[in-house]
């Protein structure tokens, strides 16, 4: 599987975590549109659809990326990060704009809500899931949050945290509690962090939206 697979019953989980005011450094990466990626690509083919490479940067900070309609989708946002050893926890503020009556939908199932999941990639991952590279994709599946597919999509500010020693699941059946020394190997060896979007089918298959909507990114932080 190229992407991680999950019942959205499962695990269609609203997030309401707090943030405390302590910060550390940040890469610049993490502020800066350009290095961040809309993809993931995929021996050469971006599976995020009608949709530039890059985040558009904001005046005053932050970046945002317009949601495409069907066929159009977005999958992975990510930019490079590096190991992971010495970190707590991964923090995004962000906030949804939309047009009235538009709502974000999985691009798997129209039926289906949106889920956005916060996500970290260890490198050298061959996107095969199979084998050892079944533990290099990491997803807070425990911090997802939802957004609303029968009304307005979650407009408005959210905040997403998760703790590195959370429950974080891998591509297919891994998780952090059962699968320790790979998910430790994966901290240490990290590469790409960032989030997916989802849902139906899978946390990273893409949404797509029925109107104008806009994912605004107003602060990540690896903490």
């Amino acid at each position: 599987m190229i992407f991680r697979t999950a019942t959205l019953a499962a695990f269609a989980f609203l997030a309401a975590c707090g943030v405390g005011s302590e910060a550390t450094a940040q890469p610049a990466a993490a502020s800066n549109a350009e290095a961040w990626t809309i993809g993931p690509i995929i021996r050469g083919r971006n599976y995020s659809v009608a949709m530039p490479l890059h985040p558009t940067p904001r005046r005053g900070g932050g970046w945002h990326i317009d949601i495409p309609r069907l066929p159009g989708s977005v999958h992975y946002v990510t930019f490079p990060h590096g190991s992971l050893v010495g970190k707590s926890r991964i923090v995004m503020r962000y906030r949804i704009e939309a047009a009235r009556g538009a709502r974000l939908l999985a691009s798997s199932d129209s039926r289906s809500p949106a889920l956005i999941t916060l996500y970290f990639q260890r490198r050298g991952d061959n996107w095969s899931g199979r084998g050892r590279f079944e533990t290099y994709r990491w997803y807070a599946t425990f911090a997802t949050q939802s957004q609303p597919g029968q009304s307005q999509p979650g407009t408005g500010d959210h905040v997403m945290v998760a703790p590195l020693n959370g429950p974080w699941t891998a591509v297919e059946t891994s998780r952090a509690a059962t699968s320790p020394a790979a998910f430790r190997q994966a901290v240490a060896s990290a590469g790409e962090v960032g989030f997916v979007l989802g849902g139906g089918d899978g946390f990273g298959h893409g949404v797509s939206a029925t109107g104008p909507v806009r994912l605004i990114v107003t602060d990540f932080r690896v903490e």
